[in-house]
């Protein structure tokens, strides 16, 4: 919000000559260093391209390459934990560095047209999230993958007519073409209200702006190329790692993923380090709150938690079930986690929306202010560097207008194609349950991009989960209530998260004088690319991997199976849970509800100290090998800093981005060998000495 800074600043309205003497000759050396300061007169001289020379045909080649590499490091982190950090950095890194390279290249050849700008360098930013975010927002790790009959298989329950849909390529393409434009067609006529007279902040996108910004500059472009070469060789190392890992792991529980770290008790809890340089890399990105809280989480539950309820066996739930069964252990750990996630996200969810009100009202408020600009900016010395900087970027944001009638003709019409022909896809998801969602959905997407602008939360999933229990309830057991809500999920999740991630990039464009029209054919082509993508990249997991989806895998998809019993508890209600389930998970909801609670009252400082719910609640499932892993990162990097705090935060991304990136890119031909047969040579195993004993006695024999 825009507070007035006057009584802070030392300003009054009435002041004496002494002290107005005092502040011109303050004044006069502000405005020398605002020359310095104001990063549009860096760019002064810079003629900014014209919208359709923003989007260049070599912007698209690198977009698609760094989408494709994207895509399989988003689809890998989604099938095995489901915690994607944000790989803005990484992109716009890598798309300055692809495009410096080809522009050097032309140059000295001599066939150089046009000039690398930051204008294009945000399409290729813009162009390559929106394709991997397709990878999230399109399901194949929660709603998508959740409807298939390996998932189901492991939700057995009685009295549901659930039904299941397995993958194809064809339909799933099909069905992501239909939902993922609606949401940019419906926040585009609200891009002037929430960019220039809201103002609001988007974090994400302004810190992606000033990082594109800086790269433009002398200074900046020296630091960028350093960062690459950093990037590149801890991505050789991580690739390479990856290459070397395979070979030891020809059978189950074999190779350094399987590590015993801290014995084989522990490991059997999942209390182990398993050399994964992914979840090393996101642990260097992510917040050291977000790490602990992992780890606090699987300490809470595999080293307490599920021990004690494993000894209630025989009493809380049948000791002839298998493992797998949800009406035993497994339904204790999938429905707490559950529970945990939705108490986090629907406090979350009335907070941001309580904040969007709020701010709504301010704004209405507050709207016929003389100026326009903030109250700060009114009366603040800054004011010039900061008007000049707005001056230049509301004239390039106001010049290329997107016609308000075309937006919304656009929704109708997608809009019109989807309800005639997502019933064909699925038709247990009726033409009147998408007119309900389609009515509804520019106000959800409004308020979820509002709210991203606020506080840089996007509620994505916990609209897409309102959408599961709303629609599996009114379709109801007896007309594929599972089915309808997962697909209702993934309508919902589409919408909303495109919409905040569309006006994310306006808010990023309009930091670096990118045209809007540019940021939204950028989205669109991110977005058509990400639809066709995706799918094909899943399917190739899909078939190399058969044992994708089941517990214990290497790619268990657990949120696959917790969307799926988030369909079913909409569906059939409490009535299957197991023994004092529905009773403990009531304690997690109210404890998710109460960290929160208590996160947002003791202060800023206080509340990094408290561990988060929806954290602690994903290694409830998976264990917390994870968590290790992320912790290892966390401390690497907390050391660095100590060191050498300057260094580690210049070249800390990079490396946490090569680490991430060369484990993930290897899942490509590692997915390849296992389609053509090849299996590992070697199977690296860890046994207990008497269990070795008999081994070798057996072998001996």
């Amino acid at each position: 919000m825009d507070r007035n800074r006057d009584e802070e600043n030392g300003i009054g309205t009435n002041y004496n000559s002494e002290v107005e003497t005092e502040h011109k000759s303050k004044t006069e050396k502000e405005e020398e260093e605002e020359e310095e300061t104001s990063v549009e007169r860096i760019f002064e001289g810079k003629e900014v391209p014209p919208w359709r020379e923003q989007l260049t045909f070599r912007a698209f080649v690198v977009s698609l390459v760094l989408a494709v590499l994207f895509t399989f490091i988003v689809m890998k982190l989604n099938l095995t934990t489901g915690i994607i950090p944000s790989l803005n950095v990484s992109a716009g890194l890598l798309g300055f560095f692809f495009v410096s390279v080809w522009s050097k290249f032309l140059d000295k050849s001599g066939l150089l047209r046009q000039p690398f700008t930051r204008q294009e360098n945000t399409v290729i930013q813009t162009c390559v999230v929106a394709s991997s975010g397709i990878a999230f927002s399109g399901g194949f790790g929660s709603y998508l993958f959740g409807m298939s009959e390996v998932i189901a298989k492991q939700s057995e329950k009685t009295g549901v007519n659930r039904g299941f849909k397995n993958p194809e390529v064809g339909w799933m393409v099909g069905f992501l073409f239909v939902v993922s434009f609606l949401g940019l067609c419906s926040v585009v006529p609200l891009r002037k209200i929430m960019i220039i007279d809201f103002k609001l902040t988007y974090p994400s996108g302004t810190a992606t702006a000033h990082l594109i910004n800086s790269f433009h500059t002398p200074q900046g472009a020296k630091l960028a190329k350093k960062q690459v070469r950093v990037l590149g060789k801890y991505f050789s190392f991580s690739f390479l790692w990856g290459f070397f890992q395979w070979f030891f792991a020809g059978g189950d529980d074999c190779g350094f993923a399987s590590f015993p770290t801290f014995g084989l008790k522990a490991r059997d809890y999942r209390f182990f380090f398993d050399f994964s340089a992914t979840y090393v890399g996101v642990g260097m990105i992510c917040p050291y709150i977000v790490n602990v809280s992992l780890l606090i989480g699987g300490i809470l539950s595999w080293g307490l938690m599920w021990p004690l309820i494993e000894t209630r066996k025989g009493d809380w739930y049948s000791a002839d079930l298998p493992s797998s069964s949800i009406r035993g252990l497994q339904g204790y750990k999938i429905f707490i986690a559950i529970a945990t996630i939705l108490g986090d996200g629907l406090y979350n969810f009335f907070k941001v929306l309580g904040q969007t009100l709020l701010g709504l009202l301010y704004q209405i408020l507050h709207k016929n202010m003389s100026d326009g600009r903030p109250i700060e900016d009114r009366s603040s010395p800054k004011s010039s560097s900061t008007s000049y900087n707005d001056t230049c970027r509301t004239q390039v944001f106001l010049k290329d207008q997107i016609p308000t009638k075309f937006a919304i003709g656009g929704y109708i019409a997608i809009a019109a194609i989807s309800i005639a022909t997502l019933p064909h896809i699925f038709p247990q998801l009726k033409w009147y349950y998408m007119l309900v969602i389609y009515l509804f959905a520019p106000t959800m997407a409004f308020c979820n991009a509002y709210g991203c602008g606020l506080t840089d939360w996007s509620l994505a999933s916990t609209y897409g989960k309102l959408a599961i229990f709303g629609i599996g309830a009114w379709a109801g057991a007896q007309h594929g209530g599972v089915i309808a809500g997962l697909a209702a999920c993934g309508v919902m999740m589409n919408i909303v998260s495109t919409a905040s991630d569309l006006m994310q990039d306006f808010k990023t464009g309009y930091l670096t004088l990118a045209s809007p029209r540019s940021m939204f054919v950028s989205q669109f082509i991110g977005t058509a690319m990400g639809c066709v993508i995706s799918p094909c990249v899943f399917w190739l997991f899909y078939k190399a991997f058969p044992d994708l989806g089941r517990n214990g895998s290497e790619y268990p998809a657990p949120y696959a199976l917790v969307f799926h019993n988030m369909a079913v508890l909409g569906v059939e209600g409490i009535s299957n849970l197991p023994k004092n389930c529905f009773m403990l998970c009531c304690v997690f909801f109210g404890a998710a509800i109460l960290l929160n609670l208590v996160r947002d009252t003791v202060g800023r400082k206080r509340a990094q100290f408290i561990p988060i719910p929806m954290a602690m609640a994903i290694p409830f499932y998976l264990g917390p090998y994870f968590a290790i892993d992320m912790c290892v990162g966390s401390l690497i990097l907390f050391i660095w800093q100590r060191i050498n705090k300057a260094k580690a935060d210049a070249f800390g991304p990079a490396v946490a981005s090569g680490l991430i990136c060369g484990d993930g890119i290897w899942t490509l031909p590692s997915s390849i060998l296992a389609l053509a047969g090849v299996k590992q040579p070697l199977c690296m195993k860890f046994l207990s000495r008497a269990t070795n004993a008999k081994v070798d006695k057996f072998l001996g024999s």
